[in-house]
């Protein structure tokens, strides 16, 4: 038997993705930029790409930026907003357990010269209001937070960042790093009150190679890179049709919550049964955490062994962050999580595909690995 329980990495495409993408390939190929038949067919798939995920997230198509994926959306709105609010104050204000892509971005900020601020977190990885009250200030140019933390599935408190912006006079972007949310949970930009939001492809059953940033109506942002007018100026250069094609594909199907009380089902149950391994098997998520990921360590087995193990059984799952391959996890670490724990930790992560076998053979995975390398050293 196969489980494959490492979508917060990447998920598989979904049919409507294909399908999309061999419309891309097959007959509207032209470069949307083209002033003839083929090159108006492809414009047209494209925008019909951008309306779907418009669609999915309750947004004007208008407000969205096609980018390669996650990472340089947020890189886009991290440095994009910072250099088009300098003059209003130096502030930024971050979470410590962000994303690499904001993570790293915000430290390069920092080395330029800007105040930045890393919140810190509780034991699970959410950051407190009153640490997001005491770090905003009337300087603050950036908020940048993720909606669900991408190890420990922790939710963010980003409903009260824009009544804290409000009471404490700060001409503020904010930015919602969703692509751990989205399509998994309802996401709003507009409800939320972000100015910028990043989504991917790849983790709602789209290709590897596109994502978008959200743009409120009205919000400058000085680019990154420059050479053309596609994408608002943002974003130049000729557009990898194919893999815009699959995310408008994927999130043509999203069901944007509909699912999360199945899956709670799912990640209820196999927490429970974990706790017949007794102190073999510690839970670094909360019960309140998105139900699509759950970060647990067995203290003693070292995560690669645990996760090579399980790979011989055909069960994928990780240790981690992806971006974060072969080096300790600073979310777990931010979280006040012991080195042994960080040492032996691992993340399951669920999508609306995964099935109650997978997880129950997920479970008979980790029971035999406990018995097994534990009896090794």
């Amino acid at each position: 038997m196969q489980a494959y329980l490492d979508n917060s990495a990447t998920t598989p495409l979904c049919k409507e993705a294909k399908q999309w993408m061999l419309r891309a390939m097959q007959t509207d190929w032209g470069n949307p930029s083209s002033l003839h038949e083929k090159g108006f067919a492809a414009e047209t798939l494209r925008e019909q790409a951008r309306k779907a995920v418009a669609d999915a997230l309750r947004c004007d198509p208008r407000c969205l930026t096609f980018t390669s994926g996650g990472t340089e959306a947020n890189n886009l709105a991290v440095f994009g907003a910072a250099a088009a609010q300098k003059r209003k104050g130096s502030r930024v204000v971050v979470s410590a357990v962000e994303h690499p892509s904001v993570l790293q971005a915000c430290k390069e900020l920092a080395s330029q010269g800007f105040d930045v601020v890393f919140l810190p977190t509780d034991r699970f990885g959410a950051v407190p209001v009153s640490a997001l009250e005491n770090a905003i200030d009337s300087r603050t140019i950036l908020v940048s937070m993720m909606h669900v933390n991408n190890e420990l599935g922790a939710i963010e408190p980003i409903e009260a960042v824009p009544a804290i912006l409000k009471r404490k006079g700060a001409q503020a972007l904010f930015h919602v790093d969703a692509v751990q949310s989205f399509g998994k949970m309802p996401v709003c930009p507009e409800k939320i009150g972000a100015d910028l939001l990043t989504v991917s492809a790849h983790k709602i059953h789209g290709p590897k190679g596109a994502g978008a940033l959200y743009v409120r109506r009205g919000v400058h942002l000085v680019p990154r890179t420059f050479g053309g007018e596609q994408e608002n100026r943002l974003r130049p250069g000729t557009e990898p049709m194919i893999a815009i094609a699959g995310f408008g594909g994927a999130a043509s199907v999203l069901q944007n919550g509909k699912g999360l009380d199945r899956i709670t089902a799912l990640r209820d149950r196999f927490t429970e049964k974990l706790q017949s391994l007794g102190e073999a098997a510690v839970l670094n998520s909360c019960k309140d955490a998105s139900p699509y990921i759950i970060n647990l360590s067995l203290p003693g087995r070292p995560s690669e062994v645990v996760l090579n193990f399980l790979s011989d059984m055909g069960i994928c799952v990780s240790a981690g962050s992806a971006c974060a391959k072969g080096h300790r996890s600073p979310v777990l670490a931010a979280a006040g999580i012991s080195a042994e724990r960080q040492n032996s930790a691992l993340r399951i992560s669920l999508s609306d595909q995964t099935t109650q076998e997978e997880m129950d053979y997920c479970f008979e995975g980790l029971c035999e690995a406990v018995r097994v390398i534990r009896n090794k050293l």
